[in-house]
């Protein structure tokens, strides 16, 4: 039987130890801080008529309460990553027309960007696939993306900062 060749021993990983699992508490006060961002989203669009929940919100919530600590999760990254992702999604919308190729373009730009500008957060890199699918108009920058990151951001800092240590953010 000949050996897997040096690709598929790649696909094989490093052989490192999976990462312990969290704390029950920890676990059950990330979702619970999830679940009032959302909930806070959710209940605000339904009284105000406006919509201010978009999908990768919900990985935005595990970033900021699972694991506030990270980069990706400080106040500036998923402001920045989301506003970012939003427009140059809307941009190459607007520009080139809803294609294939256009939504890819705009995927690489919002990853480049993101890199670029020191503000990457990985679920604000969907924003692109979320404004093709929707095609909305330069108004999805105010509502639901500046709205509702704004939002989960007020909730996470009062969460964040009543229920574990350290503080967050760690930067600004």
């Amino acid at each position: 039987m000949s050996s897997p060749t040096p690709f598929l021993q790649r696909l094989r990983g490093q052989g490192a130890v999976r990462p312990p699992r969290p704390a029950l508490a920890h676990i059950l006060k990330a979702g619970a801080g999830g679940a009032i961002a959302i909930a806070g989203v959710a209940l605000i669009a339904l009284f105000s008529g406006q919509p201010w929940v978009l999908g990768s919100f919900g990985a935005s919530c595990v970033m900021l309460f699972a694991y506030p600590d990270l980069p990706f999760s400080q106040p500036r990254h998923v402001l920045g990553g989301h506003l970012l992702s939003s427009f140059i999604g809307l941009a190459c919308l607007h520009l080139l027309g809803p294609h294939w190729w256009a939504l890819a373009l705009a995927v690489a730009l919002a990853i480049g960007a993101m890199v670029w500008l020191r503000v990457p957060h990985p679920p604000a890199g969907s924003n692109p696939v979320i404004v093709f699918l929707g095609l909305p108009g330069w108004g999805f920058l105010l509502f639901p993306t500046l709205a509702g990151v704004v939002l989960l951001l007020a909730v996470a800092l009062v969460y964040n900062n009543l229920t574990r240590e350290p503080a967050y953010p760690t930067y600004w």
